[in-house]
């Protein structure tokens, strides 16, 4: 497994981390979600991310528990804050400080730790003003609750304003946790340039694009039964962006482009996002323990200027690059 340092941090983690977004507590049951992270550790993976919101708190419980004996110090474990969890009132998400402190405290609960290695707003929240968020943050750091801070799907101007924040605070905003794939570039034009000048790594999320990138959906056909495209927990919302034949076309002209390169169509989707030097780790996700096996041999892989040609050729017309894409919702939709 290769290890990269977290932007400019001196925290190390696994280029490939694991995440249990759409699986632990959703869609695999407990014991199929505990063989993977057993095989992920297996296979040399030690950051695992989470957040409080995916199955309603239930993920971050189950690897809690799929963690339980290992020794903490060799595991990177970071979780989220900021989408509504429990009921939902109009406290139970956002940014402000009861809602941080509140979640710190029950996310290291169910995670069964005292401490996360990286704690993450989950979106900007625009109804809190960015001091009582970073403030916020900087008591988790200082009471010892979470020793880095990240962000996630935030734009580059809030980036910056929250860094310069956390300079003031003595505290360490490390990261951004962005959507990232051959499909999907966004990031590429503002977010990338503004985080390489301040030292903050990208933690990318989806790089196989839900999985459509693992080439296994054709254009005109169903989609494979037990598949994320059949999955109705929320599986198949979120990869419904790129079940069209275009994009399905264009991603079987990548079949070739992988055979080449001695990989499968996942490894070469995620090594791809790993050649970005601002990427500090590709976030998988898995439902069977062969998943994890497949992907994790992207780590250390170098795909020569003949093959990131090739990729972008083949893709080029249904990439999105629009930064404007990066935006979160209004708190008053989530209610």
């Amino acid at each position: 497994m290769e290890i990269r340092n977290l932007g400019s941090s001196g925290l190390k983690i696994s280029a490939i981390a694991y995440g249990n977004w759409l699986t632990h507590g959703s869609q695999v049951e407990e014991d199929a979600a505990t063989a993977c992270v057993r095989q992920a550790l297996d296979e040399g993976i030690t950051t695992f991310d989470t957040a409080d919101v995916y199955a309603n708190t239930a993920a971050e419980s189950v690897l809690g528990r799929a963690l339980t004996g290992e020794r903490r110090e060799g595991l990177e474990i970071f979780t989220k804050v900021y989408w509504p969890t429990g009921p939902g009132k109009h406290n139970d998400h956002g940014l402000s400080r009861k809602h941080i402190m509140e979640s710190i405290n029950a996310s290291l609960t169910r995670l069964g730790t005292d401490y996360v290695d990286l704690y993450q707003a989950h979106r900007y929240d625009d109804e809190t003003p960015l001091e009582e968020t970073m403030e916020a943050f900087a008591d988790v750091v200082r009471q010892g609750k979470a020793l880095y801070i990240g962000v996630s799907e935030w734009r580059a101007e809030d980036i910056r304003a929250a860094h310069e924040l956390a300079r003031e605070l003595k505290i360490s905003l490390v990261s951004n946790q962005p959507q990232y794939s051959m499909l999907w570039r966004v990031i590429e034009s503002e977010v990338v340039p503004r985080c390489e000048e301040l030292g903050i790594g990208q933690i990318v999320w989806s790089p196989i694009a839900q999985g459509v990138l693992t080439g296994k959906y054709l254009p005109g056909q169903a989609p494979p039964e037990g598949s994320r495209a059949t999955d109705e927990k929320g599986g198949a919302n979120m990869i419904g962006r790129w079940m069209q034949d275009d994009v399905l076309e264009r991603v079987q002209l990548l079949r070739p482009v992988a055979e080449e390169a001695g990989l499968t169509m996942a490894q070469l989707a995620v090594a791809w996002v790993l050649q970005n030097s601002n990427v500090s780790a590709a976030i998988i996700g898995a439902s069977r323990p062969e998943q994890v096996t497949d992907n994790v041999k992207a780590a250390g892989v170098r795909l020569d200027e003949a093959t990131l040609k090739a990729i972008d050729e083949a893709v080029g017309p249904i990439v999105e690059r629009d930064p404007a894409q990066t935006r979160t919702p209004r708190r008053r939709d989530l209610a």
